[in-house]
């Protein structure tokens, strides 16, 4: 492995170990409430995607990282939220919904065995994976996600295009930097509101 690869490889390895490390500290503390819903799906279409990946072509694990160390990444989150997260946390009927959906695209995988089809399906998965926690921080006007770990994902998925091999992998990575970005920019929107809220009460008493 040349050695510029196996340099981004670590740096992407390292960034989504910050991220779970990150990730338990603040749910064993109780200062986030991440959506178990979304990281459940995530654990899922991550999975469906790499193996995907794998079946589409000859790759190994270095020629995707990002998608190898996310799945452990959603695997790692998913567990720690059924240990440590609260109630809100827990699946409702909307988040039923989109599991339906993941569900739709696993049964059609399992029946064509198209895996470019079913890969690019997976992504869209994955941005309807992440409606569950943009829906609940929209209808309780509260971010209760994690600055630095979203920043990191941010990070790491453009990062990750220098070594990838492969237009899924390269499309993996370019859905997840849009995703996070987007999630980014709505608990922005979210605390300078509040922020603002709190500057008015405040100037009112």
């Amino acid at each position: 492995m040349p050695f510029n690869k196996l340099l981004i490889n670590i740096i992407v390895s390292g960034i989504n170990v910050f991220i779970l490390s990150r990730y338990v500290y603040l749910l064993y503390h109780k200062k986030i409430s991440p959506s178990l819903a979304m990281w459940t799906f995530f654990t899922l279409t991550v999975g469906i995607s790499l193996f995907t990946y794998f079946a589409e072509g000859d790759y190994s694990i270095s020629d995707n990282m990002l998608n190898f160390t996310d799945l452990i990444l959603a695997t790692g989150v998913s567990v720690a939220i059924l240990i440590w997260g609260d109630t809100s946390t827990r699946f409702n009927r909307f988040d039923a919904g989109c599991l339906l959906a993941v569900l739709v695209i696993i049964a059609f995988w399992s029946v064509s065995n198209n895996h470019i089809v079913t890969n690019y399906s997976v992504q869209v998965i994955l941005v309807i994976s992440y409606f569950p926690v943009i829906r609940r921080m929209m209808h309780q006007n509260k971010n209760t996600e994690d600055f630095s770990v979203w920043i990191a994902l941010l990070l790491a998925a453009p990062i990750s295009l220098l070594a990838n091999k492969g237009l899924l992998a390269s499309v993996y990575a370019i859905r997840a930097f849009l995703c996070t970005g987007t999630l980014l920019l709505l608990m922005l929107r979210i605390e300078l509101i509040n922020r603002k809220k709190g500057e008015s009460s405040t100037s009112i008493t």
